[in-house]
């Protein structure tokens, strides 16, 4: 592409993400008032931002790795490296299913409207008791529910630092629910999309095999989080690898 056009693209792609959170939230709000009931709000706003990332030049494919399955109801996990997430896990992102995540993303313009009105958990990560007390009351919810939760259990985007070390409180609520602990891994992002390019490569998610918990208890977690963190570790680099070699 001429370098000319490239401040040009990114003012377009810039115009066309705020295009994209203000329609998806205001057609989502729609639906919300029509089928409050749905269990599947999250999955719906999820399919639909999954479809967006062509728009921002990006070749996603989702991959189910050989052992997996998705289970009736889990905790799934995944790496969080930045705002382009959201345009990336949702391929994989399955029914009956809704997030958890820190109370200041209900502060963000649009996305945090969309965000407390999917029905998504906000909980105050600054508190530990409080987040603790929160996790708890997931837990109750998920066996009325029969909910599946998502977390990113990082707790804060990695940025290229790398897969950071793992928060307790994923894997807490797996052990309390009796639940699998499903990982859902992407390669790297870090410094992969620019607004301003055409073409901006292909990325690829994959879910890996789900960690049973059943019999486990809270003494259980250290070993569960270096299990977790080192097979996401693991696949996150070779999926990388592979991206890589595909845009050589």
């Amino acid at each position: 592409m001429p370098f000319f056009l490239s401040p040009l693209l990114f003012i377009l792609r810039s115009l066309l993400l705020v295009c994209i959170l203000v329609s998806v939230t205001f057609l989502g709000l729609a639906f919300f008032i029509i089928m409050f009931r749905s269990l599947n709000k999250v999955y719906y706003v999820c399919h639909a931002f999954a479809y967006s990332s062509r728009f921002l030049g990006m070749s996603v494919e989702a991959r189910l790795s050989d052992q997996a399955e998705r289970p009736e109801q889990a905790v799934y996990v995944g790496n969080h490296q930045n705002n382009f997430d959201l345009f990336i896990f949702p391929t994989l992102f399955p029914k009956r299913t809704v997030t958890v995540g820190k109370k200041s993303i209900v502060w963000i313009p649009i996305f945090g409207l969309l965000y407390w009105a999917s029905g998504n958990i906000l909980i105050n990560r600054t508190n530990r008791q409080k987040a603790r007390a929160t996790i708890d009351q997931i837990v109750d919810q998920m066996k009325v529910s029969h909910l599946s939760i998502w977390m990113f259990p990082e707790g804060t985007r990695s940025r290229g630092r790398g897969l950071l070390p793992f928060k307790t409180g994923a894997f807490h609520a797996a052990i309390k629910a009796g639940l699998p602990i499903v990982p859902v891994v992407s390669s790297l992002t870090h410094n992969k999309i620019k607004l301003s390019r055409w073409n901006n490569g292909r990325f690829i998610v994959e879910m890996l095999p789900p960690i049973p918990t059943k019999n486990m208890t809270v003494e259980d977690i250290p070993a569960l989080i270096e299990q977790c963190h080192q097979m996401m570790e693991e696949r996150s680099l070779l999926l990388t690898q592979e991206c890589e070699a595909s845009h050589r």
